[in-house]
């Protein structure tokens, strides 16, 4: 976890420097950008995080891939210190701590919904709107089809999950029965 305490100060570093300029979802979107692409390419992620290649062959390559992105001189100052401290293989544990501050400021919230069966747009924004009241937050809802459910709904925001699916509930009475025997 050693990894997660630089995470969070580079995420609160690069942070600070949007909200001067008040582009928090522009600099996720170019960090969530260049951290697709290292995952994406497992060449170029072991190459990174190769000791026996030089720090200056590693800039190279990452302004090499820079210029075929579009990015930021900002973002790309970012990714290019993450690279000169050897930190770049920690871009996604960033990209999530910085992605966990602008929810904190922008009083928003993450919500995944797992159905049995595709929800209607007229349902996805009532369980949207129920969830907002819920949580007192804009919700960015994320909605998955799990035919595994049987029926009902699972909802997760955070660490917390609502689990109204029929599964469960089978599952719930058949453990009781079992106690009663």
């Amino acid at each position: 976890m050693i990894g997660s305490g630089i995470a969070k100060r580079y995420a609160k570093a690069f942070f600070g420097i949007a909200g001067e300029e008040d582009s928090y979802e522009k600099y996720y979107g170019e960090l969530k950008s260049f951290s697709s692409i290292l995952e994406e390419s497992e060449s170029l992620k072991d190459f990174l995080a190769n000791p026996v290649f030089g720090q200056a062959d590693k800039k190279a390559v990452v302004e090499e891939v820079l210029t075929k992105i579009d990015i930021s001189n900002m973002t790309a100052n970012f990714l290019k210190l993450l690279t000169d401290k050897q930190r770049i293989d920690i871009l996604p544990d960033i990209e999530r701590c910085y992605r966990e501050l602008i929810d904190n400021t922008l009083q928003k919230v993450r919500a995944n919904v797992k159905t049995a069966f595709p929800l209607s747009a007229e349902l996805s924004e009532s369980i949207k709107s129920s969830l907002e009241e819920l949580t007192a937050k804009k919700v960015d809802l994320t909605i998955e089809d799990d035919s595994t459910l049987l029926g009902g709904i699972v909802v997760r925001i955070g660490d917390t999950i609502y689990d109204g699916s029929m599964k469960t509930q089978l599952n719930n009475i058949r453990n009781l029965l079992g106690e009663e025997i």
